[in-house]
């Protein structure tokens, strides 16, 4: 990609706010992006094949949406939780194994997506984010989902794809959580918590693809609670 073309694009982001630059094999994030920090609402690097995400991130004071799927990130420096005005953070198909310790500090967070990364645990820093609404850690490597779940403040949790066996009954305790998908995983039916059924907000529970028969769900104390809210959703969206 030639400096001309980069320039175009810088110029185009000055007045719009918006700098995407997809598809172009970039190693590298552009650094002739800090000239506008004070500019960008959202940066889209995806499809490239960025190895390192600069400490000059946190430097980008108004950055809304930044969306990196696809490059080969390893890890994410501390700097970008900094961003104090990032809504959307989009980082699937990457190789990250693990989340900044300040990741909590992304206090504006709505939708974090990470799937198919390398993350063997859900990470507790994401329990500390008051306005999480959408969580997506699908097709990674978690085994089991802790206690610190409970305290999780998304509305939807995507862990399809893992390979989970077992799951804290705190996760019933999620005081927002509609939306739970567990899809392809490697749950028996008795490490399912019952209170999932009986006690929690939780009114869509997709577990296809797990190491039981769905219709055994069924017999489950609780399903009919459960069946009632899902019903009683289904209905407000019809």
């Amino acid at each position: 990609m030639g400096n001309s073309a980069l320039k175009a694009h810088l110029e185009t982001a000055q007045k719009t706010g918006v700098f995407q630059l997809t598809g172009k094999g970039l190693t590298e994030f552009p650094e002739d992006l800090q000239k506008l920090v004070s500019n960008l609402r959202t940066i889209d690097l995806s499809n490239n094949k960025i190895e390192l995400l600069p400490p000059l991130i946190g430097r980008f004071s108004i950055l809304k949406s930044l969306v990196l799927n696809n490059n080969k990130l390893t890890a994410l420096p501390e700097e970008l939780c900094k961003l104090k005005k990032l809504e959307t953070l989009h980082l699937n198909g990457n190789h990250l194994r693990q989340l900044p310790s300040a990741f909590g500090q992304l206090s504006a967070l709505k939708t974090l997506s990470l799937s198919g990364n390398q993350l063997r645990t859900v990470p507790t820093q994401l329990c500390g984010l008051r306005h999480l609404d959408v969580v997506d850690l699908s097709k990674n490597q978690i085994q089991n989902v802790p206690d610190t779940v409970g305290e999780l403040q998304a509305i939807e949790l995507n862990l399809n794809q893992n390979q989970i066996s077992q799951i804290s009954v705190q996760i019933s305790h999620c005081p927002r959580l509609k939306v739970l998908r567990l899809e392809e995983n490697c749950l028996e039916l008795s490490m399912l918590p019952q209170s999932i059924l009986s006690d929690s907000q939780i009114s869509l529970l997709a577990v296809e693809g797990n190491l039981f028969e769905i219709k055994k769900l069924r017999e489950l104390e609780g399903y009919d609670k459960y069946m009632e809210r899902f019903t009683a959703t289904k209905k407000k969206f019809a």
